[in-house]
């Protein structure tokens, strides 16, 4: 039966609740971020330039998983809807695979290295079974435009939450329950977090429904909806987005311990660095609300990119002893970034009811599989840049001191190079073109359809 409150307003609870999956799964994509680079060349054991190929080479098989869980998730029914169950059914193995990917085994070098692709590689896998269709949830649990971005503000400000605890934990948490052995640090610590993780995807699944109904659709296969998603003009820009967002973030975020470490020489102050960033994240996410009632999506997005390669291009002039101007400008590169992502996501959402409107199919689960292969492809350029250019410029994780060559090359990676990715975002957001106005027209529609159908059943 289709409901006819799609677009109603939501309740804080379950605001709440679905930000909670977001929480759940950034205690590992967070970790992933902030760590896994560091974890895996100065703890694991691996060459700067193993780890590079070890980003790009995992990811081909996101082509594969990616569309078929997308698939697969909208062809779910269950009496709890269809994207909701996967919170419930795929939290514990995302926790164990999670604890595993943090997991230094008694290897060889050879040995480690065929673990690490292992266990990344079940990683990323088992992020896309439990993501895609979290991600889609957001999709039916209303229809209302203004209440997507709202929703997505509460998501990205209880994920950023996870983001706070992981900066602020991390290495007091890997020194305290390692006793001297980071290996059995991070062990311990992500053992911690991938329980939490495991709570909150329950509690999501929990507090959560959905809404959101297709009209009446006639069967159809993978390769019939994967061609109408190709022919989605509108999600091939938010894909776009996505892809090249992610470069920047992936780069920055995975330079961050190597320039506390070896351009500022204060890896004593890596919590804080880290912590303030993400709760300056944090408030960033709940402000993207109020912007896109004063600006349409478009115009506040290219405001925020704008604003981040500006205050990157400026990071690379500040004196690297000049640690309180670096900790402000950080903080503000982490506030606008974090604002712009539930604009974002809103986006996403809104293409799945354009295509809906233009093919009579509603690909919700396949329209956020694309969305997060786009985002995840976009993780694997930019850790597998990051590795390379780390290699390049020469650095080693066994050395006891950098070339000047290598600690120029850290700087670029924490400063610049971020700056051309977001400088780059600014030419692309303005093929968007699915305004507010036109939202409410395909919704309306879309609705009409839907009691069509509702009456043509009766």
């Amino acid at each position: 039966m289709v409901d006819t409150k799609v677009s109603q307003k939501l309740g804080f609870v379950e605001k709440v609740g679905f930000g909670l999956g977001d929480t759940a799964s950034n205690f590992v994509f967070q970790m992933v971020i902030m760590f896994m680079a560091y974890f895996y060349t100065d703890v694991f054991g691996i060459s700067a330039a193993a780890m590079g190929t070890l980003f790009l080479l995992v990811r081909i098989i996101d082509a594969v998983t990616d569309p078929i869980m997308g698939a697969l998730a909208d062809r779910t029914e269950t009496r709890w809807g269809k994207f909701r169950p996967y919170l419930l059914w795929l939290a514990l193995p995302y926790g164990i695979i999670a604890v595993l990917a943090f997991t230094t085994p008694e290897y060889s070098a050879s040995g480690k290295l065929i673990y690490a692709y292992i266990t990344y590689t079940l990683l990323m896998v088992i992020y896309t079974a439990i993501n895609i269709p979290y991600s889609a949830l957001g999709g039916v649990i209303t229809a209302d435009t203004d209440e997507r971005v709202s929703i997505s503000s509460y998501r990205f400000f209880l994920a950023s939450i996870a983001g706070v605890v992981i900066a602020f934990t991390t290495k007091s948490l890997v020194n305290y329950l390692g006793m001297g052995s980071e290996q059995k640090g991070f062990q311990y610590t992500m053992m911690i977090f991938a329980a939490m993780a495991v709570i909150m995807f329950w509690a999501s699944f929990a507090l959560t429904r959905e809404r959101v109904v297709p009209t009446k659709q006639g069967s159809s296969s993978f390769w019939t909806d994967l061609k109408f998603l190709v022919k989605n003009d509108q999600f091939l820009v938010v894909a776009a987005l996505n892809f090249v967002l992610l470069i920047p973030i992936i780069i920055r975020g995975g330079s961050a311990m190597y320039y506390l470490k070896w351009v500022m020489l204060r890896e004593d102050l890596t919590s804080w660095f880290l912590g303030i960033g993400m709760l300056s994240a944090m408030i960033g996410a709940s402000f993207a609300t109020p912007l896109t009632k004063k600006l349409p999506k478009v115009k506040a997005y290219i405001l925020i990119q704008s604003v981040i390669t500006i205050g990157s291009v400026l990071l690379y002039f500040i004196p690297t002893n000049s640690i309180g101007m670096i900790f402000v400008i950080f903080a503000v590169l982490q506030f606008f970034t974090m604002m712009g992502a539930p604009i974002l996501w809103a986006m996403m959402a809104d293409t799945v009811d354009y295509g809906e409107f233009r093919t009579q199919r509603r690909t919700t689960g396949l329209v956020f599989s694309g969305a997060l292969f786009s985002l995840k492809l976009g993780m694997a350029l930019g850790g597998a840049l990051l590795g390379w250019l780390l290699a390049g410029f020469g650095y080693s994780g066994d050395a006891t001191i950098q070339s000047e060559r290598t600690i120029h090359g850290i700087i670029l990676l924490f400063t610049v190079f971020p700056a051309i990715g977001h400088f780059i975002l600014i030419f692309i957001v303005p093929k968007y073109n699915l305004t507010k106005e036109k939202c409410e027209s395909i919704r309306a529609e879309l609705d009409a359809r839907a009691s069509s159908s509702l009456g043509q059943s009766q």
